[in-house]
């Protein structure tokens, strides 16, 4: 869950320094242009729950990629409130899911065990930040350029060679 002390009806997003109303603040701004991405300062920030749930939803009816897709360019183009069922009935019946259906399953809290039990989970690996990299036994978190999923591979690879048996 991203920031899970948001409250249930999520919050205004407070401007960072150096961001203006339609770039991002450093370094997620360089990292936007260079990999050729939108990413608008969003007007809130919302509680995850719901979006989660929605997720659990398109995943189920094989729209995982489709959705995801669809909520960041809602999220970080357009500046919607992936916090409200309504806008993820929306988002959900762009890429041909029953928006009614997706709403009323997250109004409902449908899904919300199961999301509360996956996070449970990755705090149990260890796993804090979003999004989250493991690879072998090296785990890394956050935006990051190319170059360090690069030094990353090369490490496990290195690990690999090393120690063939794992």
């Amino acid at each position: 869950m991203l920031r899970p002390d948001t409250p249930e009806e999520g919050r205004v997003r407070e401007s960072r320094p150096r961001e203006t109303d339609d770039e991002l603040s450093d370094p997620l701004r360089s990292q936007a242009r260079d990999a050729n991405i939108v990413m608008r300062p969003p007007r809130y920030t919302p509680n995850s729950l719901n979006s989660l749930q929605a997720t659990e939803y398109a995943q189920e009816h094989g729209k995982f990629l489709e959705y995801h897709h669809a909520a960041y360019e809602a999220y970080w183009d357009r500046r919607e409130n992936l916090g409200d069922p309504s806008v993820l009935a929306d988002i959900g019946s762009s890429v041909g899911l029953d928006g009614a259906e997706l709403q009323q399953r997250v109004e409902s809290g449908h899904y919300a065990q199961r999301v509360i039990d996956q996070y449970q989970e990755a705090l149990g690996y260890g796993i804090r930040g979003i999004p989250t990299f493991v690879l072998d036994n090296l785990l890394f978190t956050g935006a990051q350029p190319y170059e360090v999923f690069q030094r990353v591979m090369d490490k496990a690879l290195e690990n690999r060679e090393s120690n063939p048996s794992q």
